[in-house]
């Protein structure tokens, strides 16, 4: 993988490696990531420079052209791997693309790549032509079968391939959200309320000049609840927080007040970024704005600095909360613990998400999860379609027994 220059000016990009750099940028925009003509101009460019010493210079270098977002690097570095010949990735990625191999789905996280990146290297034909030909050997049975609708909606988002995704991605635009509202000690003027207005019917009493006049009447005002969101953005439920900042989204456009906290090593507001009407613009704002993306956690650090930042300004008036994290603690959980329960007396509703709950055999033993769960009304999966349908449904109706997190904890209190 070398390019090398002996005269002042570029040479021209000998033998393959100008057609293998454009069937390259071919797999990464199969793969998910946008890359223009322009940008392959630019690769075939940086090729004839004759900079290009090291495999480490040529990938750093369509590194730099190619990707444009902080989520894109994960892809097209096993992008990179697979396509320029790393025979043990190679052998995995054809194995998982032909499923001779069964494995869970939270065996490895980077599986979903592995299965994007074969649906754009190998030919769809192929695989086609395949199935044709098994087809006269095998005959099945599908009248009780699932439609590919009812499937996709259970799928887990992990295992999604860039197809599924986007559809999973539309399904949530179109997604139906509830309306929550809530009784607060304010009155407005009602011609029918149940409650007699005495101060506007004073008023009007002094302009009949002692006439006989009706009776003013009011009754409580009705508002939503603002809604505050911590999402977590570590490395264990990237995945998952990318799919669920496509659901937030189409809930700040629905519902007011609606802040959203991303964290993983520090805590960022990205309220203003994810309030763009295109969800394009808004993901790419976010990006920009998240320094911490796919990283580490630190869950209690991230939870006392929204204390004693944020929490005064966004928790009021019978605030709800979503808290999206796997509860995987790197540090010690009696800090934890403590700011957990802090924030419990500030709020009003607690509702957890963790992707973790998409195992059927899902225990709580880990000590985060121990020392958050006490203090939170709801324990709920984020790991689907369905299950954001489930929470759409939850955030306008009352906390659901089924969903008390007692029954993981092993003791009612």
């Amino acid at each position: 993988m070398q390019a090398t220059a002996t005269g002042s000016g570029p040479r021209p990009v000998s033998g393959r490696l100008a057609e293998n750099i454009m069937h390259f940028a071919r797999v990464l925009r199969e793969a998910g990531i946008p890359v223009g003509p322009g940008a392959v101009i630019d690769a075939l460019d940086a090729a004839q420079c004759g900079a290009l010493r090291t495999r480490q210079d040529f990938y750093w270098t369509l590194h730099s052209v190619f990707v444009k977002r902080r989520d894109q690097r994960e892809v097209f570095d096993q992008a990179f791997h697979v396509f320029w010949k790393k025979p043990k990735m190679l052998e995995q990625l054809m194995q998982l693309f032909f499923q001779q191999i069964a494995r869970s789905a939270g065996d490895d996280r980077k599986g979903a790549g592995f299965r994007r990146l074969a649906e754009a290297m190998f030919d769809r034909h192929e695989a086609t032509s395949r199935r044709r030909e098994k087809k006269d050997d095998i005959e099945i049975d599908a009248s009780f079968t699932s439609s590919a609708e009812e499937v996709l909606r259970r799928k887990d988002f992990e295992q999604m391939t860039v197809a599924e995704q986007a559809e999973a991605k539309q399904a949530i635009a179109r997604l139906r959200l509830h309306r929550s509202e809530a009784q607060t000690r304010r009155y407005r003027p009602l011609p029918h309320g149940r409650a007699i207005d005495m101060r506007r019917t004073l008023k009007g009493s002094l302009r009949a000049g002692g006439h006989f006049i009706d009776l003013e009447r009011r009754a409580r005002r009705w508002h939503e609840p603002p809604l505050v969101v911590l999402c977590d953005i570590s490395g264990s439920c990237s995945n998952y927080s990318r799919m669920f900042l496509h659901f937030l989204h189409a809930l700040g456009n629905d519902r007011e007040r609606v802040s959203v906290f991303l964290f993983g090593t520090r805590l960022t507001q990205v309220t203003r970024e994810l309030a763009r009407r295109d969800i394009d613009e808004a993901m790419t704002k976010v990006s920009g704005a998240v320094k911490d993306w796919s990283g580490g956690t630190r869950i209690g650090a991230a939870i006392k600095e929204f204390n004693y930042r944020w929490a005064r300004r966004v928790l009021g008036q019978g605030a709800h909360m979503l808290l999206m994290t796997d509860g995987l603690e790197r540090e010690a959980t009696e800090l934890l613990s403590h700011e957990m329960e802090r924030l419990r007396r500030q709020t009003k509703r607690i509702v957890w998400l963790n992707p973790l709950l998409r195992y059927d055999g899902f225990e709580a033993l880990a000590g985060g999860i121990r020392a958050i769960m006490p203090h939170v009304d709801e324990f709920r999966p984020v790991h689907s379609l369905d299950s954001l349908k489930d929470l759409a449904a939850a955030l306008a109706g009352p906390a659901s027994a089924a969903h008390d997190p007692r029954r993981w904890l092993g003791a009612r209190h």
